[in-house]
């Protein structure tokens, strides 16, 4: 992967302007503003929805819009960053996402929240795909990997502060400081942008060539996937009209992506680009780390939330120090396998990694407290430290870089999509195995048994003293025994889950056995 810098839209260090100190603090902290902002506000909907006073299904709608426009944006900023200039492409929204921030936590109307969460998720999917064109634009070469190692650590390490953070601010602060923080930050971010990348001029070739149509395409086709994924768990999919117009939709919309990139005389990002087997495998090889990072992420949180109903500031503590801290480690051990031996073997700890975990992850019971997690959660932390890293620079280092822009677009698709997708297939899978345990342990639940009536005379003698006549007493034991059955089945559905994130893991290494050498480039390593 040569330096072309020369070539449109290809990487490089441009050489000229700049200070590569600066820009590489540009990209530490719009990594980390995307994927906190994105995990704080998942994490507290729940309370937002209460401070905003929202529905159920108005959250849910809040949730999709906040990150549809992401998708949407995402795929076209590299090459507005080729054409115009990470300068231009990151300073001005930043301070729009700055004023947007400030504004939402004052804002009561509906109308106003929708817009104003669309704007917002507008402009943060323009700060990862920029940051990145930062590395290869404006930082030696010898620095590539350990830049983005950052990029990876943001990742992995947002989703396990991001609990701690959360409650910190609804415990001391305040929820409006969920949105407050980038009021701070935006800002620095672009003076930063601004202070550490060249001067570059508008590349009027790519702007008369431009493939306006792909890339309306492109990211129109994924934003309506990804509403139908996103509300396809709660409106039951197939059974939805709307789930099921936006996915036909979104599929015709891709196909005339497609098409359309085989047509036009200049495409923006031809197949062709991933066309190569290793690129094939690498692309599969997300997937397979997005899923079974799924028991990271969601699970074990899902876990203490849904199961043991504690709330963030209860277990953040726990899985920030059983898998945020760690990454301080495992991240700079990830940096130097990959550089002195090879990102393949990086992703194979990854995985093994993470099949340990999934393996621990099948023997949860109700009597699991936050700190019982902690094994698990440090073989996460090694997974999350090694596989994302590694899969991104294998996959660039088979790219042809005088298409880095198209290369990054799809990235930047499989980072999205693919995360969604595994998120939505999980929480389909946690309410159905739930449903279906649940109806198969109480076809053992029968009233006229010997052992259920034992326990519910037990707990009929233990309400009966707290007041109420023997029949009350009777009810709140039948009710007692139902949230037992319940939890349970909770427990099952989840132990089936931390099954699926195993067998990914497994799925991964099978693929990383097919996976063919990189050609020699900056991102090889250094024998």
């Amino acid at each position: 992967m040569t330096a072309l810098a020369s070539a449109p839209g290809a990487v490089g260090p441009a050489g000229y302007g700049g200070h590569p100190a600066y820009a590489a603090a540009a990209v530490l902290l719009g990594s980390f503003l995307v994927g906190f902002d994105t995990r704080l506000f998942s994490i507290g909907l729940p309370d937002l929805r209460a401070a905003f006073g929202l529905s159920f299904d108005q959250g849910a709608w809040l949730n999709t819009v906040a990150t549809a426009p992401q998708i949407f944006i995402a795929p076209a900023v590299a090459w507005m960053a080729a054409t115009f200039g990470v300068g231009r492409v990151l300073f001005w929204p930043s301070l729009v996402y700055a004023a947007v921030s400030l504004a939402i936590p004052e804002t009561r109307s509906w109308e106003a929240l929708i817009i104003l969460h669309g704007l917002r998720g507008l402009l943060l999917g323009v700060f990862i795909p920029a940051t990145i064109m930062i590395i290869f634009r404006t930082l030696p070469t010898r620095w590539w990997v350990p830049a983005l190692a950052i990029y990876a650590f943001r990742l992995a390490f947002s989703q396990s502060a991001g609990v701690l953070i959360v409650g910190f601010y609804e415990q001391y602060l305040g929820w409006p400081w969920v949105y407050w923080q980038d009021v701070l930050l935006a800002p620095l971010i672009g003076l930063l942008v601004r202070l550490g990348s060249p001067r570059e001029t508008i590349d009027t070739g790519l702007l008369q060539t431009a493939d306006w149509g792909g890339m309306a395409l492109l990211g129109t086709s994924w934003a309506l996937i990804y509403v139908a994924l996103d509300q396809g768990n709660r409106l039951d999919w197939m059974q939805s009209g709307l789930v099921v117009t936006l996915l036909c939709a979104g599929g015709v919309l891709l196909l005339g992506f497609f098409l359309n990139e085989t047509l036009v005389r200049a495409p923006w990002a031809s197949h062709k680009v991933i066309a190569t087997p290793n690129l094939l495998i690498a692309f599969l090889l997300i997937l397979c780390f997005d899923l079974t990072s799924m028991s990271n992420s969601v699970l074990m949180p899902g876990f203490l939330t849904n199961v043991l109903g504690l709330r963030p500031e209860q277990i953040g503590w726990p899985v920030f120090v059983g898998t945020a801290v760690p990454l301080l480690l495992t991240m700079p051990l990830a940096v130097v396998t990959i550089r002195l031996f090879d990102s393949r073997i990086a992703m194979m700890v990854g995985f093994i990694a993470f099949a340990l975990a999934g393996a621990l992850g099948t023997r949860v019971t109700h009597e699991w407290a936050p700190w019982t997690f902690l094994p698990m959660a440090l073989l996460q932390a090694v997974g999350q430290g090694f596989t994302f890293l590694a899969a991104i620079v294998y996959i660039l280092s088979n790219a042809d870089p005088k298409r880095s822009t198209a290369m990054a677009a799809y990235i930047q698709v499989l980072r999205l999509g693919g995360a969604e997708t595994a998120v939505s297939l999980i929480s389909t899978f946690l309410r159905r195995r739930e449903q279906l345990h649940s109806y198969l342990l109480g076809l053992h639940v029968s009233g006229s048994g010997t052992s259920v009536g034992e326990m519910l005379k037990g707990l009929s003698a233990t309400f009966a003293p707290h007041g109420g006549s023997a029949s009350e007493a009777y009810g709140r034991s039948m009710s007692t025994l139902a949230a037992m059955v319940s939890r349970e089945a909770n427990i099952l559905a989840y132990i089936d889950a931390f099954q699926v994130a195993f067998w990914a893991a497994l799925g991964g290494l099978l693929l990383l056995a097919l996976a063919g050498a990189a050609p020699r480039g900056p991102l090889s390593p250094k024998y």
